[in-house]
């Protein structure tokens, strides 16, 4: 009887985690949508450069954890992803690019993995 309450919470608990990587995902979209939008280097793009940086500097924080569950590869080829992320975030805030869609695509396969 423990066990199965257990199991149920700990579902619960993974459901509810991956709903919040998708909310924040979602909303690091919608930022670059946004900074996309606009001409220039606009407080949009700051706001969606701040914001997403912050959530893959967490993601990757998170994945390099050694307790993190998810297998090797995966970890791996996540943490590259959000290398490259971070990469061109830079390159959007030295002005050396606007590859606001590239951030767009790539972050939209990983929300929607989630689901």
């Amino acid at each position: 009887m423990y066990q199965f309450a257990y199991a149920e919470i700990m579902e619960e608990g993974v459901a509810v985690s991956k709903d919040r990587e998708w909310q924040v995902l979602n909303r690091s979209i919608a930022l670059l949508e946004a900074a996309k939008q606009q001409k220039g280097y606009s407080k949009e793009a700051i706001e969606a450069i701040y914001y997403t940086r912050r959530v893959w500097i967490r993601f990757i924080e998170d994945l390099r954890a050694p307790d993190n569950q998810l297998n090797d590869e995966l970890r791996a080829n996540l943490i590259s992803i959000g290398i490259w992320i971070l990469n061109e975030t830079e390159k959007i805030r030295k002005r050396d690019s606007s590859n606001f869609q590239g951030i767009i695509d790539i972050t939209t396969i990983i929300r929607d993995g989630l689901k």
